[in-house]
């Protein structure tokens, strides 16, 4: 496997289990909510309404989506590693692996929750204080597992295709 692989596939899979975990536990303490509907809720955006009522075979289908979601996104930053060498030099260190990711994981938020989502469900996001814990969250447990597990050997150039 080569390095660039392997830092998309580790960066994939700590940012889904990171990230899921994260929501877990979001829903697991929040009022009203359950588990089972946090992810039937996922699922619901490709399967429609119809998720809520599919127990736990639409939860599992929804967690499958969302790892697809994290390789998606870890993918994406590879590719602009890749190809910027501001990037690379960046988070070639500890705080500019912290900054990228204080910037990148947000921008992962609002990009799937005020456009993807909604033109999914076919109606407008809903901000509420779970929303911007989500903004939030998203620093630590999807931008950091992201730009980390990307940076590493990422400031030597390692599978860039341009300096």
């Amino acid at each position: 496997m080569t390095d660039g692989m392997s830092r998309l596939v580790r960066a994939g899979l700590l940012t889904a289990v990171t990230d899921g975990l994260f929501a877990t536990v979001q829903s697991a303490v929040t009022p009203g909510s359950t588990v089972l509907r946090l992810w039937q809720g996922v699922a619901s955006t490709l399967l429609g309404k119809s998720a809520f009522d599919g127990g736990i075979p639409t939860a599992l289908v929804g967690i499958l989506m969302h790892f697809c979601v994290a390789f998606f996104w870890s993918a994406v930053f590879l590719f602009v590693v890749m190809r910027s060498s501001w990037i690379r030099r960046t988070v070639s260190t500890p705080s500019g692996v912290v900054g990228i990711a204080a910037l990148y994981g947000p921008s992962i938020w609002l990009v799937m929750s005020l456009v993807v989502i909604p033109v999914l469900l076919h109606r407008p996001p809903k901000i509420t204080s779970r929303w911007w814990i989500q903004l939030i969250g998203h620093i630590p447990f999807v931008g950091l597992p992201i730009v980390a597990s990307i940076a590493n050997g990422a400031a030597r150039g390692e599978g860039s295709q341009r300096a």
